[in-house]
């Protein structure tokens, strides 16, 4: 993925941020310059005068990815409505997980949030702070038609996929299954396309955006789904109350006034109430 133009003129644009980022910190001594055009409403400060800068890792359809040439998806669109209610817009940046699931891109200012289709754990809490969830993530198990698998419970001894270091690998371990890994989530649904693997269990909304595809929906379905309690968080830097609260404020009136439906069932599939609406963990 590296190859392509695309990536390279994402590091082109992260290194005139930076480059924009030492000249503005040049002027953020005096009383009215730069520094008051990175603050917000509500107070909000941004590493970025004009712009709320969001860190994520691509490609993660439906939440991220690139379509016609930008950035867009579930968790994008949520964001542009926290851009909108700070009167900016959204700037994306692509940079490995890593970065800001250990808060170190956030810390250093590279980014304001992240926005990846990230399970809240609390193991992270300790880096960073997270939104209110925002989604409820279950866990699928997707399989070839012609396998003749019909749930869960069927999968013993059959060729199972998963992604490496995810809770579905980690659930299908649990339960006494060994399943092949691979690195990432088009990498699942290729094992299963190339017959490598039989079924795969994978992130249930993952699945929703591929079944869109009529080649995909003929030849493969989905037969059970496994409730693992992951829910997704947007991540802020530790202590960055204002930026957190006009992030949750976003989620509840999107909730609120039917834009978080809309957008689900643009950018997801079919409304589920249970998945959409998780209490506050």
């Amino acid at each position: 993925m590296n190859t392509h133009p695309g990536h390279r003129a994402r590091i082109l644009a992260a290194t005139t941020a930076t480059a924009g980022l030492l000249l503005v910190a040049g002027c953020t001594s005096t009383e009215d310059g730069g520094s008051s055009t990175k603050t917000a409403p509500g107070g909000v400060e941004l590493a970025k005068a004009g712009q709320l800068t969001t860190c994520t890792h691509l490609p993660y359809p439906p939440f991220q990815s690139e379509i016609d040439g930008k950035v867009q998806g579930f968790d994008v669109s949520l964001i542009d409505l926290v851009a909108k209610d700070l009167g900016v817009k959204q700037d994306i940046v692509d940079q490995p997980f890593e970065n800001f699931k250990t808060g170190g891109s956030l810390n250093a200012g590279q980014c304001d949030l992240a926005a990846a289709g990230m399970t809240i754990t609390e193991e992270r809490k300790k880096n960073v702070d997270f939104s209110d969830p925002y989604f409820n993530a279950t866990q699928a198990v997707l399989v070839d038609k012609k396998s003749g698998i019909g749930s869960f419970a069927e999968l013993k001894g059959r060729k199972l996929g998963a992604q490496a270091q995810t809770t579905g690998e980690d659930y299908a371990k649990s339960k006494g299954l060994d399943p092949v890994s691979f690195e990432s989530s088009d990498a699942v649904l290729n094992g299963l396309r190339t017959g490598q693997v039989q079924a795969v269990i994978i992130d249930y909304p993952v699945v929703q955006g591929w079944l869109k595809d009529k080649a995909n929906a003929d030849a493969f379905k989905v037969v059970d789904n496994l409730s693992t309690g992951e829910q997704y968080g947007f991540t802020v830097k530790k202590g960055n109350t204002k930026l957190l609260a006009a992030i949750n404020k976003a989620i509840a009136d999107a909730k609120a006034d039917g834009t978080y439906k809309k957008l689900y069932e643009r950018w997801i599939g079919p409304y589920d109430e249970s998945a959409a609406s998780p209490a506050a963990s």
